[in-house]
């Protein structure tokens, strides 16, 4: 054998020791395909920790935690260390729950009383507001 052939033969099992060893050492990657539910689910979640985290924000929630004794940052801090499931759980349970009476509410509850008291004067039944029969009498 040449001092060449010796040399390549060398090298050529230097390399292959060497792809070997890289092979071993390195752990198998498994690439495949998300499907489109689980990126829309995992968007929907953080799209829910948004909203959770933009009710903490806000200036009467954060006094009625302050007065339960709870630190609003705290309770940020504890809202983003949420598993995608407890965050889902919460969110629908902020949807179920009634939202405050607002100005609207309010309104609209004391127009519907005056318009059952009003009926009910006209049919006979009460007699609330005196402008009802006021020609009849």
């Amino acid at each position: 054998m040449t001092r060449y052939q010796t040399i390549r033969r060398a090298m050529a099992l230097l390399i292959a020791a060497v792809f070997l060893m890289t092979s071993l050492a390195l752990p198998a990657t498994q690439t495949g395909m998300i499907g489109t539910y689980e990126y829309v689910s995992a968007e929907e979640v953080e799209t829910q920790r948004q909203d959770i985290m933009n009710l903490l924000e806000r200036e009467d929630v954060r006094e009625q935690l302050v007065a339960w004794g709870v630190d609003p940052a705290e309770a940020e801090q504890r809202v983003g260390s949420l598993t995608a499931a407890e965050v889902q759980q919460l969110h629908q349970r902020m949807d179920e729950m009634p939202a405050g009476a607002g100005v609207g509410t309010v309104v609209g509850a004391i127009v519907l009383i005056f318009l059952i008291l009003l009926i009910t004067d006209l049919l006979g039944w009460t007699d609330a507001f005196p402008f009802v029969h006021s020609q009849a009498r």
